[in-house]
């Protein structure tokens, strides 16, 4: 029976200098240029993934995952279907990764394994979390078909390169948010002027009618304004 061992790297506090030259600081700044470049967080993240396997050594394959608690795991992006693969068969190591930033996953010898590596073809697995709240993980996994893949090396790379991902998608993260708040502010003031026009009240009274409408059928503000505007774009259509 082959092996399996699960190595839990430590956090690098102090991470030293290693002998990698220029060409891996200008992969990381073309990568840091490509991901910023994203719109979205989930076009983040879809990026992310395929960087992953130019720069850090040995990776064929790559994927995200979101983790909850206690045992909920749901991939998110990934660079192929053997990724689907491996992720959809749980190897126990979830939970580590709350108490651990990088977890690294070998098979030491070919055939014969029953584990979601051995049985996708894989025999390398280095797991990066991306970023974490009590009850959600977000971790790239980078994955190979030969053992011994990724080596210390090979994980202080990962974790310069996770560092740019979770910088990117922050910002990707902070960037929807502030469009979203823009629009939904957008909606709630064309539907305040609706009720202000159809009711005969003031500004006040028509968002008071809002947030009781929201409160009285359990639904999001930007919802119920949603609805009167497209009505009354309807009622003006007809």
């Amino acid at each position: 029976m082959p092996k399996r061992f699960v190595v839990v790297s430590p956090d690098f506090p102090d991470l030293p200098r290693f002998p990698v030259g220029f060409e891996l600081a200008e992969a990381l700044t073309v990568a840091a240029r490509q991901l910023h470049e994203t719109a979205t967080p989930h076009s983040t993240l879809r990026t992310a993934v395929r960087l992953a396997v130019h720069i850090l050594p040995g990776a064929e394959h790559a994927g995200i995952s979101e983790i909850e608690r206690p045992h909920h795991h749901r991939t998110i992006v990934w660079t192929d279907e053997v990724v689907r693969s491996a992720e959809a068969k749980t190897t126990g190591r979830e939970h580590q990764l709350w108490t651990t930033p990088v977890l690294r996953v070998e098979d030491s010898e070919a055939g014969g394994a029953d584990t979601a590596l051995a049985d996708a073809g894989l025999r390398s697995a280095l797991a990066l979390r991306l970023r974490s709240d009590r009850r959600r993980l977000t971790v790239l996994t980078a994955y190979a078909r030969k053992p011994n893949v990724f080596d210390e090396a090979a994980t202080r790379i990962g974790r310069l390169f996770t560092a740019h991902v979770s910088l990117a998608l922050e910002s990707a993260t902070t960037r929807e948010q502030l469009t979203e708040a823009m629009r939904t502010r957008d909606l709630i003031g064309q539907a305040t002027g609706i009720l202000m026009e159809r009711l005969d009240i003031d500004a006040a009274e028509a968002f008071d009618s809002l947030v009781r409408a929201s409160q009285r059928e359990n639904v999001k503000l930007r919802d119920i304004a949603r609805r009167i505007v497209d009505t009354n774009k309807h009622d003006n259509d007809a």
